[in-house]
């Protein structure tokens, strides 16, 4: 990262001072439902009965971890995606950016570290709302940060590298519909995978959604393992090193003129 990276964040906290306050509401109300409608109403039910896969731990902790990250991986693609595609538009701000001394790596650097700004500012105010629901406490709440921001990167990463190439917002519905979505309900945010068919089990354990969402659950729920813990972090950490090797490649590709 370079100062020029800092100005080009500079830029995306200036348009944020318009949206902040409906982004801070979302953030908030999102979770404040799903504690509502999951923890409080379908875990009743669920806690009713002895399940093993809950570890002694009520439903509500057990989903708030998976819902944490697949929140933030969901706001990262919308993040990345759609405002990618449009600042490579010729009347978009990336167009613009690059007639300055930005580089195109600049341009990229800088919008990512909006990126993170903005999954750690969503992560806390998750947290926050599940902690006023007992469904976690302090301690725990403060390690899922960084793991929430891991997973943002690892997905907004390859989605700008992905998006900066494309020409029609179409392809991102379609990203969004038959990707995103699946993603967020068979990656194990509302259950344990081992209930999905024993074939598409193996695809689950390929996603990184499942490798946030397991590391994320394994702190919380105090099961996590030294070994496991090493696989989730490197497989996301490998996803995201690529995703920034491409990005940086295709915006170098688009952007130079």
């Amino acid at each position: 990262m370079t100062t020029a990276a800092v100005r080009g964040l500079t830029y995306w906290l200036f348009r944020y001072r318009r949206t902040w306050r409906g982004s801070i509401v979302i953030s908030v109300v999102n979770p404040l439902f799903f504690m509502i409608a999951l923890g409080l109403g379908l875990g009743q039910l669920i806690d009713a009965r002895t399940n093993p896969q809950l570890h002694g731990h009520t439903y509500a902790e057990f989903i708030v971890p998976g819902l944490l990250v697949a929140a933030v991986m969901q706001t990262a693609f919308l993040e990345a995606a759609g405002p990618v595609f449009q600042s490579t538009r010729p009347t978009g701000n990336y167009r613009s950016a690059s007639a300055t001394p930005l580089r195109p790596a600049d341009i990229f650097h800088g919008h990512m570290l909006y990126w993170l700004l903005r999954a750690a500012q969503n992560a806390v105010l998750f947290i926050a709302v599940c902690a006023c629901f007992g469904a976690v406490d302090l301690v725990h709440g403060t390690l899922l940060v960084p793991i929430a921001v891991l997973v943002a990167v690892a997905f907004c990463a390859p989605a700008s590298a992905w998006a900066v190439t494309v020409d029609r917002p179409a392809k991102l519905n379609m990203m969004f519909r038959f990707v995103i979505l699946p993603l967020y309900m068979f990656s194990g945010t509302f259950f344990p995978i081992e209930q999905l068919p024993s074939w598409l089990q193996p695809v689950a354990w390929a996603t990184p959604l499942w490798h946030g969402i397991d590391l994320a659950r394994g702190v919380a729920l105090d099961t996590a393992t030294l070994p496991m813990t090493l696989v989730h972090v490197a497989y996301l950490a490998a996803f995201t090193a690529a995703g920034i090797a491409f990005a940086r490649r295709n915006y170098r590709r688009q952007l130079y003129v």
